[in-house]
């Protein structure tokens, strides 16, 4: 169970993304669209590199011949980070994995995953019996049907982890626009406002946002 109330912080927390590849992401058929859950992981991947968040990454079936390894443009934003193959559908059951969550020093993870029913929730509910305190993020996963995905949001909850979205792990980790995080911060999350429209027009975004964020990514462009 999550024993202590109130925001996480970057220095306690570690990035657990799980399988994020070609086939999990081509089946998504839940309410967060395919390619907003691949941009939203890819978000939280610049999120803990910014903020120096440890970060295990997963696939599964790789070295087995099942399927592909993680989607290319998750996997440019971890060029650092070696993915750990399994054949186990929950990843505590590997032992390089379970290893590799202990080196993070971390009792706090920030959990994504494909699928939510599988993939996410075995290893969810897994941590959670291992003593870590879990959050899951819901628009940084998906399923086969909306039916499965909100299934398995409830059965994580009911068994004591958080949910939270993308945005919200991103804002709840620094917090303070003029705190120590807050230039950080502001650069991911104008990274996030250009790049979101790209992929979909459901997520507001507002015009002095959007023209904040492109001031920057221009302003970057031309000190560069």
């Amino acid at each position: 169970m999550n024993r202590d109330l109130g925001v996480w912080t970057s220095e306690e927390c570690a990035l657990v993304l799980i399988d994020y590849q070609k086939e999990q992401l081509e089946s998504i058929r839940s309410e967060t669209p395919t390619e907003l859950v691949e941009l939203h992981t890819r978000w939280l991947a610049r999120t803990a590199k910014a903020f120096d968040v440890p970060i295990v990454l997963s696939t599964v079936g790789v070295e087995y011949g099942f399927n592909s390894p993680t989607q290319p443009s998750i996997l440019a934003e971890l060029p650092d980070v070696e993915p750990i193959d399994r054949t186990s559908m929950d990843s505590f059951e590997d032992q390089a994995f379970r290893e590799a969550v202990e080196a993070t020093g971390r009792k706090r993870l920030i959990i994504g995953g494909l699928q939510t029913e599988v993939c996410l929730a075995f290893a969810v509910v897994e941590a959670l019996k291992a003593g870590y305190e879990v959050q899951f993020v819901t628009d940084a996963t998906g399923s086969r049907t909306p039916a499965e995905h909100r299934t398995a949001i409830e059965r994580m909850a009911h068994a004591g982890a958080v949910p939270n979205t993308s945005v919200g792990v991103v804002c709840e980790l620094f917090r303070d626009w003029a705190g120590p995080l807050g230039p950080k911060g502001q650069e991911i999350t104008n990274w996030y406002f250009t790049e979101v429209p790209k992929v979909t027009d459901k997520v507001g975004i507002a015009e002095a946002e959007l023209a904040r964020a492109k001031k920057s990514a221009t302003a970057d462009a031309t000190s560069a």
